[in-house]
């Protein structure tokens, strides 16, 4: 098993442990939890709850998952947290499990949650999904894959923010965020493409000048966000960047950050 346990660490015979995991000092592991295999749990950590932990995960000192939900309708149900493959959660993070007996609070693979992070109940997050130091998501907000959102920031319940989607810093989201795009500020303000982060991931030129056009067509137009997507339609080739862009806004509950 190979598996490095401190003798002060406190583990519910029912836990499930796999191969090479480490459990560091005074750390707490509930009776329903599982811990895949290569997880390293350091120092004063607390896992509770019905809360899987995939394979090569790091988590920092004093983090707390799967604790109850911070919601007033919680009435004690088993509900759950899942969390993906090499995903690394930073000292004092927390993340509580599902309000809904249903769908468990998820965090997808090779995600970083930075120091004080708070995830909430029933937040879905995607794959490479970063979260700079305190930021703090309320209850039932979807990241799609590869956001980033930048330090100090809140997000408003039930907000969707977008695949490629960069939030600087400082900022207040209390509207859905449309992939691909970048901004800031509060109220938060989308300013541009993330360029940067798609040339980063290789979307290929060709892609990135049609999502410039796209960009132009719906925040720089003074067109409305109905007339905006049928220009968008009529005069964009339908990639699928374009196709996932259009769905989001066409889907969007709070109305899209402009």
């Amino acid at each position: 098993m190979n598996q490095i346990i401190h003798p002060t660490a406190i583990i519910d015979p029912k836990a499930q442990i796999g191969n090479n995991v480490e459990i560091g000092p005074f750390s707490i592991i509930g009776p329903k939890v599982i811990l895949q295999d290569g997880v390293k749990v350091s120092s004063n950590v607390v896992i509770d709850g019905r809360t899987t932990i995939g394979k090569g995960c790091r988590i920092f000192h004093s983090a707390v998952i799967g604790t109850e939900p911070q919601d007033l309708k919680y009435a004690g149900e088993d509900t759950a947290v899942e969390i993906g493959e090499y995903t690394t959660i930073r000292e004092f993070a927390t993340i509580n499990r599902s309000s809904n007996i249903e769908q468990p609070t998820l965090v997808g693979s090779y995600c970083l949650l930075m120091i004080y992070t708070h995830v909430a109940h029933d937040c879905k997050l995607g794959g490479r999904v970063i979260l700079a130091n305190s930021v703090n998501l309320a209850g039932h907000v979807i990241i799609e894959n590869n956001a980033t959102i930048g330090g100090l920031t809140p997000v408003h319940q039930f907000v969707h923010i977008g695949c490629f989607a960069f939030i600087g810093g400082l900022s207040r989201v209390t509207q859905d965020v449309a992939p691909y795009t970048r901004g800031a500020s509060v109220p938060y303000k989308t300013v541009g493409l993330n360029s940067v982060g798609l040339r980063r991931s290789n979307f290929s030129a060709e892609t990135r000048a049609t999502l410039k056009k796209l960009y132009k067509i719906f925040y720089n137009s003074n067109l409305n966000t109905a007339q905006a997507l049928e220009k968008i339609k009529s005069e964009i080739e339908m990639i699928d960047e374009v196709k996932h862009f259009v769905e989001f806004v066409e889907n969007s509950e709070r109305g899209i950050a402009k």
